[in-house]
């Protein structure tokens, strides 16, 4: 048996969520990728707080999107993830390199054991875990959250991180032995950002009925493991958090968390300014000077582990007359060449974000953006290539094709100031070449559950926060995973590229797995599932009442990086 640690395995499986830059107000993230720049005024940037920790206060915590479950079975999107940081405990964490380690506050009490054959891992918990009404953490919790992952009656959205178990073996009360059916190069990190659910209160719900229950939406029925229990929750207005009478772990140092809620991002940043927030994880890039100006204030800027597109729905059902005129992959082709994504970058994100051209991020183990296709802005090559596709332009001076007209509805979600001026532009530049776009603000809450999840939409502009170091995106787009039994919320359907993120995850060999990702890329690029758009960084402000030491500071280039250990963060009156 070995320890994982990056050198022996091409570790993690992507946990992905929607990267609400939305309701998240946040981003989320795979290990250290992308420059590494942080900014401020003469209050501080990332460096360590001086003087002792002192107990006590209320941190304040802002948002522009409610949650939508507390439940991390179904947490799917940034503002449940957000919140889901005070209440739950990981079963490891990450270092700001990516690596797997272990920490006072973390379930596990020593790294996972791996076999030499890489299929089997044991888990060992530490003796004094325990859920927030008193009862042991113990075996029994993880065996039974991961077997409801992996049920598919239960419609979880982080099936696909997981079903590549065989068999759970119980060697004691604290002990877990895992083997799974084939090699899954990612498993490691998806055991490490696994939030257990307590057996003792789920065991009796059908897993069909299990999302709807009031685990996760009620916060008295909401048992959790982590340093602070869920109290309130006024929706669209605040949740608060108390700390947790019934914690094993460190005691943290602030007494109570207040999730708050605003209309949108700008007046959410206006409060971190006016000092009514102590954090904003998502600041405006148009606003970024004002807060670093603002003398009570200090910013982290990094580019993160997420990447914005404007993603095609492949089921014709979601199209008046079941025609989908996605259909003809010339036609997302020419979408790609239709719009400037370079000026995005420079105009809307002010050269904070980076081209896409595939689902891999810049700068990373895995960047195979080279081998993708890149689409510059060619608005008489996207004409030529609809043409080709059989669209003809009617009297209105739309294009038709079969007695349907070229138009649909892009959603987003309503309060994100920057997809607002990305829809506006796309409209704008899809009806120069003659396809009607209607963009379409929805309240985030609501759009998850009755457009995202169930897949009923035309088009949405989006983006996916790459949880781990690992680029396994199969969960998004592979065939095996439409809805609701996994993220694939477009229905896009490739079987070549469904057989290679098996390949691609099914070995430790890097060199292999890249060339494996650059397939997929091309591949991408001549049947595009999404237009992939930019990755970008998500600015994010704390009030100077905010300490931390050095080992605990944000950490913006990992998974909610921006709330890195904040159970050993404490607060001033200043």
């Amino acid at each position: 048996m070995k320890k994982v640690s990056k050198a022996s395995m091409a570790t993690v499986a992507t946990a992905v969520s929607l990267a609400l830059v939305a309701a998240g107000c946040g981003s989320s993230g795979s290990g250290a990728n992308g420059s590494n720049n942080s900014t401020g005024n003469k209050s501080g940037t990332q460096t360590a707080s001086s003087g002792k920790p002192v107990n006590g206060g209320t941190l304040t915590y802002g948002t522009f999107s409610d949650i939508v479950t507390l439940d991390p079975i179904y947490i799917a999107d940034t503002a449940s993830g957000d919140a889901a940081q005070f209440t739950f405990a990981y079963l490891y964490d990450f270092d700001p390199q990516g690596n797997i380690v272990v920490k006072p506050w973390d379930l596990a009490a020593a790294p996972p054991q791996i076999s030499d054959d890489g299929k089997t891992y044991t888990i060992k918990l530490k003796p004094n875990a325990k859920w927030s009404d008193g009862k042991p953490l113990t075996a029994d919790d993880i065996i039974f959250t991961l077997k409801t992952i992996i049920n598919p009656k239960a419609g979880s959205p982080g099936i696909s991180q997981y079903d590549k178990i065989k068999t759970m073996k119980k060697i004691d009360d604290h002990t877990i032995q895992i083997t799974l059916k084939q090699v899954y190069a990612p498993f490691a990190d998806a055991l490490a950002i696994l939030q257990p659910v307590p057996e003792h209160v789920l065991k009796d719900v059908e897993p069909s009925k299990l999302q709807k229950y009031a685990y996760g939406t009620d916060p008295s029925k909401t048992v959790t493991d982590g340093p602070w229990v869920w109290k309130t929750w006024k929706q669209k207005q605040y949740l608060e958090f108390d700390r947790n009478p019934n914690y094993w772990g460190p005691k943290p140092h602030i007494d109570k968390i207040i999730y708050k809620i605003y209309a949108d991002q700008n007046t959410e940043t206006q409060a971190l300014i006016k000092g009514d927030i102590d954090v904003d994880s998502a600041i405006p890039v148009e606003q970024l000077s004002a807060v670093q100006n603002s003398k009570n204030n200090r910013v982290i800027n990094k580019p993160g582990p997420q990447y914005e597109f404007l993603a095609f729905n492949f089921k014709a059902s979601n199209f008046p007359g079941d025609f989908d005129p996605f259909t003809d992959p010339k036609t997302r082709q020419a979408i790609y060449y239709a719009l400037d994504r370079k000026a995005m970058v420079k105009d809307i994100l002010k050269g904070t974000g980076t081209l896409m051209n595939s689902p891999f991020l810049p700068n990373t183990w895995y960047d195979v953006n080279d081998q993708a296709t890149n689409f510059t802005y060619d608005p008489a090559k996207a004409k030529q290539l609809l043409k080709e596709a059989g669209w003809k332009k009617g009297s209105d001076g739309i294009l038709e094709k079969d007695g349907h007209k070229f138009s649909f509805e892009l959603q987003y979600n309503a309060g994100n100031t920057r997809r607002e001026q990305v829809a506006s532009i796309i409209q704008q530049e899809l009806k120069a070449v003659g396809i009607d776009c209607q963009p379409k603000g929805i309240d985030f809450s609501a759009w998850v559950d009755q457009n995202l999840n169930p897949g009923k939409f035309q088009a949405v502009l989006l983006s996916w926060a790459i949880n781990t170091p690992d680029p396994d995106q199969e969960s998004i787009y592979s065939s095996k995973y439409f809805p609701p039994n996994g993220q694939n919320m477009g229905w896009y359907k490739n079987p070549e590229t469904d057989k290679l993120w098996v390949d691609g995850y099914s070995t430790i060999d890097r060199t292999k797995s890249k060339q494996i990702y650059g397939q997929i890329a091309k591949d991408f690029s001549q049947d595009p599932p999404y237009v992939f758009l930019y990755q970008y960084g998500a600015p994010a402000g704390y009030t100077t009442r905010v300490h931390w030491k050095s080992q605990d500071a944000p950490q913006i280039g990992l998974s909610y990086g921006y709330l890195y250990h904040v159970q050993t963060w404490w607060l001033s009156n200043q």
